[in-house]
């Protein structure tokens, strides 16, 4: 099974300092929708892996997560794609659960759930805690350069490779879904080289 974790906030849609806390606060980050289906289109099957401890705060409800949620799909399937699941932590930091990332267990989660070993499963995110838990769980650590890592400098991005073993680093998740698609062509698929 060819699957591809994603980060949600700053890796799919705009991320916010206060939280994404409304349908209309949430907006597709330019050319990601598009990204997610083409991923599809080549056969991979793309998961959401996302801490979302504005539930935990009491800034928003399930309903509004799943309201936002709806509008992602249905937007998604206006461009031909699809999120085959949403796998989010509900808490608060001080709750000291072990599915926000930094931690690997929402991660781990989406393997059982799945059936499959994390080893080498691309994880996308925007963020160092995003890497964290993509490494801990086994997972090749992508960073994109959008939502908090937008606008990094290229000294902050050598200290993320520094902290993150084998990290690759793409301008946005359309750059990630190119380098993989090239990275891993299909068997079946004819090449003119």
């Amino acid at each position: 099974m060819k699957l591809v974790i994603l980060d949600r906030d700053g890796t799919i849609n705009e991320d916010s300092d206060d939280y994404i806390k409304s349908v209309d606060e949430w907006q597709p980050i330019p050319g990601a929708l598009e990204a997610v289906a083409r991923l599809n289109q080549e056969g991979w099957h793309v998961v959401l892996a996302t801490n979302q401890s504005g539930l935990g705060r009491g800034l928003f409800d399930m309903a509004t997560l799943n309201a936002m949620h709806i509008k992602m799909n249905e937007q998604l399937a206006q461009r031909g794609g699809r999120v085959d699941a949403v796998f989010f932590c509900p808490h608060a930091p001080e709750d000291d659960c072990d599915c926000r990332k930094p931690r690997p267990g929402l991660l781990e989660k989406i393997g059982e759930r799945y059936g499959i070993e994390l080893a080498n499963v691309p994880a996308v995110g925007d963020s160092l805690r995003d890497l964290q838990a993509a490494v801990s769980a086994g997972c090749a650590p992508h960073l994109v350069l959008t939502g908090k890592s937008k606008g990094l400098s290229e000294a902050a991005v050598a200290r993320m490779h520094e902290q993150v073993p084998g990290l690759t680093v793409h301008a946005d998740l359309a750059a990630f879904a190119e380098a993989l698609i090239l990275a891993r062509p299909d068997p079946g698929r004819r090449s003119n080289h």
